[in-house]
């Protein structure tokens, strides 16, 4: 029985993971522990299809060490004194445990004498946020690295190299994708590279060849090989993010029909991530302080989304687009954050008041370091005079309030009572 086209394309070393080059690139810190040959177990945890698995196998690849390969929900303890029994006659094995957020106390405590001894190289992989997930005294002996959603260009890497490779992947066919239909599978999987690749083998396997034994993918092959429909048949595969871009600047405008309708594509292509994660950059971006209760409830609309899935999901993100539209804006949030930035970039901006550094270390007194700080709360109103911001920059103002929401209001009120006592 022939493996699917994934797993067939999984690298055999380091230099051939795509994407994560954070971890993996050229003296990155997984680079150098291959190429030092000084492992240590480590958790990668990230979305599906992002290479967790790519990267253990090309570790062992790279090392020429022993590579396994268990559930921790559906192996058994039995199965890891087998990898365990291994690594006492090889010397070192790696063992890469899916699901290890599942790992129950009993393998736990069979694991963690040999993640001592380093006769098993642990590399845990999960989808869960590890330190809420998985148990503190695994965290302890791991380094953890999270992994991203792969990139247009690094898919098409991918998909390309599938297309080409004569042993492992398609090279022996004679296949024509066309361009509407590469970037509709580079662009719909949302960084899923194990999703794209399935979706190829699948078009591929499924299409016969044309009399010239030509094997033709085009976009209406690919929408049924991944139950996906295309937003809109772009040869230049810029028309998601075209959908994106108007969906945020309707609800920026607050026209409701306007940002439904694209949501209403988006949700037709089967694109939850892509809503979810605007969404978010949307309340914070654009609402933000006008209405922060509109930005936790959209939060929450988020989450729920992402537990019901599809079709379901539609009803909770359509209540907060609608929230989000009809609600005040203000975007003083990031316009402030975006001017400190551009103040610290210029690398001009004096030395911290001696006040206010650390005091805690034997000799800081010596140096001035808070010999004249005014603990706030030891004042009225928990509030005293004191200057925070170094010499060069002491009169800087970012903020600058806006008045579209009774909260913000508020607060500008109090920003400017606070700024007129402070320079008083």
């Amino acid at each position: 029985m022939q493996q699917p086209l994934a797993y067939r394309m999984r690298p055999k070393r380091i230099e051939d993971v795509v994407g994560q080059q954070q971890l993996v690139g050229p003296g990155k810190i997984i680079s150098r522990m291959v190429k030092a040959k000084l492992l240590s177990s480590m958790i990668l945890y990230g979305p599906p299809g992002t290479g967790k698995t790519s990267i253990a196998s090309a570790i062992a690849g790279s090392t020429k060490y022993a590579f396994r390969k268990l559930n921790a929900a559906t192996d058994s303890k039995k199965d890891l004194q087998i990898v365990a029994e291994e690594a006492k006659m090889s010397g070192t094995v790696i063992l890469l445990l899916d699901e290890i957020h599942r790992l129950d106390k009993t393998k736990q405590d069979f694991l963690l004498p040999h993640l001592e001894s380093g006769r098993i190289i642990l590399i845990g992989a999960t989808t869960e946020n590890p330190y809420i997930s998985i148990n503190p005294a695994i965290r302890s002996r791991t380094q953890i690295f999270e992994v991203h959603p792969l990139d247009a260009d690094d898919i098409k890497k991918a998909i390309n190299r599938a297309l080409t490779d004569s042993e492992n992947g398609l090279g022996k066919l004679n296949i024509n994708v066309t361009i509407p239909a590469m970037n509709f599978l580079i662009h719909s999987t949302n960084g899923d590279l194990r999703s794209a690749l399935n979706g190829l083998e699948l078009a591929v396997m499924s299409t016969t060849p044309d009399e010239k034994g030509i094997i033709k993918i085009s976009l209406d092959v690919i929408e049924e090989c991944l139950q996906k429909k295309a937003l809109t048949q772009d040869k230049n595969g810029d028309a998601h993010y075209d959908v994106i871009s108007a969906f945020q600047k309707s609800i920026r405008g607050s026209d409701v029909n306007a940002a439904l309708h694209y949501m209403a594509r988006l949700v037709e292509a089967g694109d939850l991530p892509s809503i979810t994660r605007r969404l978010m950059v949307i309340a914070y971006e654009d609402v933000g302080l006008a209405n922060p209760p509109a930005c936790a409830r959209t939060v929450t609309a988020v989450q729920a989304a992402e537990k019901l899935g599809f079709p379901e999901a539609r009803i909770p993100l359509a209540d907060a687009v609608i929230e989000l539209c009809l609600s005040p804006k203000s975007n003083s949030g990031i316009s402030a954050m975006d001017a400190a930035l551009d103040e610290v970039k210029t690398g001009n901006y004096g030395d911290i008041p001696a006040d206010l550094k650390d005091a805690h270390y034997k000799g800081a007194s010596k140096l001035g370091h808070g010999n004249h700080y005014k603990y706030a709360h030891a004042y009225p109103n928990d509030w005293v005079k004191q200057q925070y911001l170094p010499d060069k920059i002491k009169s800087a103002e970012y903020y600058e309030p806006k008045q579209n929401g009774k909260f913000e209001q508020a607060l500008g009120a109090q920003y400017k009572r606070l700024l007129h006592a402070q320079r008083d």
